[in-house]
């Protein structure tokens, strides 16, 4: 064989491929520059995604406070405990058998925390004129009929909830009996969310002047809990609403954020 058929069969430099050395600065320069690209993305994705969530809970305060404005608006007063029957109590009146009828609660100023999964927590009741199709108050009388209400929390759902009991005397009511989940049917509607994302809920009780009500002028001889000269007193109420989402992805920040709605009551 000629030198020359030899030589031509030898590999040359751009067919030999690369060197060890020459790889692994390869193999180096790419897992440093897929980090710094997957660092990026992930950062950018936590961002957007703690963005989104900040603006969800904005629109959820905005929605809440709507909510609970357009309704205590009307409202005639508070009221220590339901007067119309409801077969869906959450939390019972343990001295009321029947079990038809909420916990008594007093105008004393708390923070109410979202209880535990699958537990529930009155925030407070009202009453409000009960009316027809033409938004017309429904008169017993010289007085209208009065329906009532029950703001409360669901720790299942994280979410605050309105029921609504309907004056069943009140003829021609536009109102229907709201229900639980469980319990809604095409004559019980569901109740109605007032804002999902709840932490805790805190209300404060004034009169028209803005002085707070003197909650603690009477005391509850069988507890000595303070309960005050009552809702009868009420004029103002306040309610703030802690809103709180946890972050969808780890290393990013959760959401929290409180909305606070203050309104004059009718019977004041």
């Amino acid at each position: 064989m000629r030198i020359q058929d030899v030589l031509k069969r030898l590999p040359t430099d751009s067919q030999r491929g690369f060197t060890v050395v020459e790889l692994i600065v390869v193999m180096t320069l790419t897992l440093i520059f897929s980090g710094l690209v997957l660092n990026f993305a992930l950062d950018y994705w936590g961002s957007t995604t703690s963005l989104k969530n900040s603006n969800e809970t904005l629109i959820t305060r905005q929605t809440a406070a709507d909510t609970l404005r357009s309704n205590l608006e009307r409202a005639a007063g508070l009221i220590g405990q339901n007067s119309i029957g409801d077969t869906n109590t959450a939390v019972s009146d343990p001295s009321e058998p029947s079990g038809s009828y909420w916990l008594t609660l007093h105008a004393v100023p708390q923070t109410i925390s979202i209880p535990a999964d699958g537990a529930y927590a009155p925030v407070f009741y009202y009453t409000a004129p009960s009316t027809d199709t033409n938004h017309q108050w429904i008169m017993n009388g010289l007085e209208p009929f009065y329906d009532e209400f029950v703001l409360y929390l669901d720790g299942s759902s994280k979410e605050l909830l309105l029921r609504t009991l309907a004056n069943p005397s009140a003829s021609g009511n536009r109102r229907e009996t709201s229900c639980p989940k469980p319990a809604v049917t095409t004559t019980c509607p569901g109740d109605r969310i007032v804002s999902g994302d709840i932490s805790s809920v805190e209300t404060k009780y004034f009169s028209h002047s803005g002085n707070t009500i003197d909650y603690q002028s009477i005391v509850d001889t069988d507890t000595g809990a303070y309960i005050g000269p009552d809702f009868q007193s009420v004029e103002v109420v306040e309610v703030k609403l802690n809103l709180f989402r946890k972050a969808t992805i780890n290393g990013t920040n959760d959401t929290s954020a409180s909305t606070t709605v203050r309104i004059a009551l009718r019977n004041g």
